[in-house]
C-alpha cells in the first residue's frame, strides 16, 4: 500500500489525462534512461522483444521520477513482495478457486456490491471475447451480423455526418475559418461497422483442452507480442480496438475513426423489425455520440489526419469552452450517490457527446422520414418512440457502492443522467411528451445548452 500511494501521489489525474498535451512528452531512449536511471530499461524492452526504436512517448515524466526514487528509498524484499502482490492478483482469475474467490470478494463484491460470482459459463465467455475476441467475432457475424444490417447501419451513419455537417454550417459561434477545418475533418472520418476487413490471426497460440490458465498465458503473449511488432511500421488504419460481439462503441482521435461493433446493433438496441423513430434514438443517437467525440473537449484538438494540431482559432476555442462549460456546470449539480456530484470535468466529453448526438440523430430521422405518413404504435406519437428509443440503451441497475466506485473512475455520468441530463436541453424532447414550461424537464429557454 504504501508503493502503490507513492506511484498514485505521482500519477497524473483522471481529468488531466483527457489534456493530449498533458500526455505527449516524446523523447529518445537515452532520455528515458537519465529520467529513471535506476531502472534497467535496455534490459526490459530487449526481454519484451521490443523491436529497435529512436523515440518513444513517456506519458507522465513525473510518475517515472517518483518511480526511480523509490527504487532507492525502498527495501528489495518490499519491492519483492509488491511485485510478487501483483502477479498473483493479475492471474487470480485464471487460478484456484481461492484465488478467484478473493479477486471477487475485494474487486467485485467489495469495491462495486456484486452479491455473487458469475457462472463460470459466463466469465468463459468474456475471457474468450478479450483474448480470442475476432476469432469468436467471425462465429458470431456470420450468426447475427447480415450483410444488409452492415449496409443498412452505414446508410444511417452517413445521414447522421450530413446532420452534423448541416449544424456546423449552422452554428452562430464559429468563424467560417474554423467551420471549414472542422467540415475537413468531419468528411475524413472513416466509419467501421461490424467487424474488421481483414481478421486477425490467431494461429500461433496454442490453446490445450486442460490447460485453462496457460491458455489465458500464451493468449496474453501473443497480444503482447502482437501490440509490440508495431514498432516501427506503419499505422494501420483497418484495426479494431473491440471484438465483434462487443456491445458497446468508440471514437479514436488519432485515427479519426468512429466503430460500431456487431454487437451493439442488435436488439434491443437496434431492431430492422421496429420503425425508424425508436432506432433512430437508440443506434442513431450511439452514431452520433461517437461522431460528436471527434469534435469534443478532447477530440477537437487533433486534425482530419488524426495529428495533435490546434485548427482553431483562438476566439473560436473559447466560444466552445464558453458553451461546453454550460454543459459541464449543468452536471456538475447532478448527486450521484449519498453527497457525491458527478466531477464534470472527467465525464465532459461524453456528456458533451451525449447531448450532440442526440440532436444529430433527431435531425437525420426527421430528413429520412421526410414525406412519410408517420402514425402512432403503441399509444406512442413517432417523436415520442424516438426519445423512449434513446432512453431505452441506459436501462440500469446501479449498487450505491459501484456508484459511488464510477464517481471517482468513469468518464461518463450515471445512466439516469446520461438521459435525463440530455432530453433538458433538447426542446422537441418537451413538446413531444406536452411538458409544460417551469416542469423538471424543461429548461427555460436561455438556459438550455448548446455546442454542437
Amino acid at each position: 500500500m504504501r508503493i502503490e500511494t507513492s506511484l498514485a501521489k505521482a500519477s497524473l489525474t483522471r481529468v488531466d489525462r483527457r489534456d493530449p498535451y498533458k500526455v505527449k512528452h516524446k523523447m529518445k531512449a537515452a532520455e528515458l534512461n537519465v529520467l529513471a536511471s535506476n531502472f534497467d530499461w535496455s534490459v526490459y524492452f530487449s526481454t519484451a522483444q521490443v523491436p529497435p526504436f529512436e523515440i518513444l512517448n513517456v506519458e507522465s515524466p513525473a510518475f517515472l521520477k517518483q518511480l526511480n526514487a523509490d527504487l532507492t528509498s525502498t527495501w528489495l524484499a518490499d519491492w519483492k513482495s509488491y511485485l510478487r502482490f501483483h502477479v498473483a492478483n493479475s492471474r487470480s482469475p485464471f487460478l484456484s478457486a481461492a484465488f478467484v474467490n478473493e479477486n471477487f470478494a475485494f474487486y467485485r463484491q467489495y469495491l462495486r456490491g456484486a452479491k455473487e460470482l458469475q457462472p463460470r459459463w459466463k466469465r468463459c465467455v468474456q475471457y474468450v471475447d478479450r483474448q480470442l475476441g475476432e476469432a469468436l467475432g467471425q462465429a458470431y457475424v456470420r450468426k447475427t451480423f447480415p450483410p444488409e444490417l452492415k449496409a443498412a447501419t452505414l446508410d444511417m451513419t452517413r445521414e447522421i455526418e450530413d446532420a452534423m455537417a448541416l449544424r456546423i454550417q449552422q452554428l452562430d459561434w464559429m468563424s467560417p475559418q474554423t467551420k471549414q477545418q472542422a467540415l475537413n475533418k468531419l468528411h475524413a472520418i472513416r466509419n467501421k461497422i461490424g467487424y474488421p476487413d481483414k481478421w486477425r490471426d490467431y494461429s500461433s497460440v496454442v490453446i490445450v483442452r486442460d490447460d485453462f490458465y496457460g491458455n489465458a498465458e500464451r493468449a496474453e503473449e501473443f497480444e503482447n507480442h502482437r501490440e509490440f511488432n508495431k514498432v516501427g511500421k506503419p499505422v494501420d488504419r483497418a484495426e479494431w480496438d473491440m471484438s465483434p460481439p462487443t456491445v458497446n462503441a468508440y471514437f479514436n482521435p488519432q485515427m479519426n475513426d468512429i466503430n460500431f461493433p456487431a454487437g451493439v446493433l442488435q436488439p434491443p438496441l437496434y431492431d430492422a423489425k421496429l420503425d425508424d423513430a425508436p432506432n433512430y434514438g437508440n443506434t442513431g443517437s450511439t452514431i452520433g455520440h461517437e461522431l460528436t467525440h471527434g469534435f469534443d473537449d478532447e477530440g477537437r484538438q487533433f486534425d482530419a489526419k488524426g495529428n495533435l494540431k490546434d485548427w482553431w482559432t483562438t476566439q473560436d476555442a473559447a466560444q466552445f469552452v464558453k458553451h461546453a462549460d454550460c454543459v459541464v456546470d449543468q452536471y456538475a449539480k447532478y448527486v450521484v450517490v449519498d453527497d457525491i456530484h458527478i466531477n464534470s470535468k472527467l465525464t465532459e466529453g461524453e456528456d458533451v457527446a451525449d447531448l450532440g448526438g442526440t440532436i444529430l440523430a433527431y435531425i437525420a430521422w426527421k430528413d429520412a422520414d421526410k414525406g412519410k405518413q408517420l402514425t402512432s404504435r403503441d399509444g406512442l406519437t413517432p417523436d415520442q418512440r424516438f426519445f423512449v428509443g434513446f432512453a431505452q440503451w441506459a436501462c440500469a441497475n446501479d449498487r450505491p457502492e459501484d456508484l459511488r466506485a464510477r464517481a471517482i473512475t468513469d468518464p461518463h455520468s450515471p445512466a439516469k443522467y446520461r438521459i435525463n441530463g440530455v432530453v433538458v436541453n433538447v426542446p422537441e424532447f418537451g413538446t413531444a411528451f406536452s411538458c409544460k414550461a417551469s416542469q423538471p424537464m424543461v429548461k427555460p429557454a436561455d438556459k438550455v445548452c448548446k455546442v454542437w
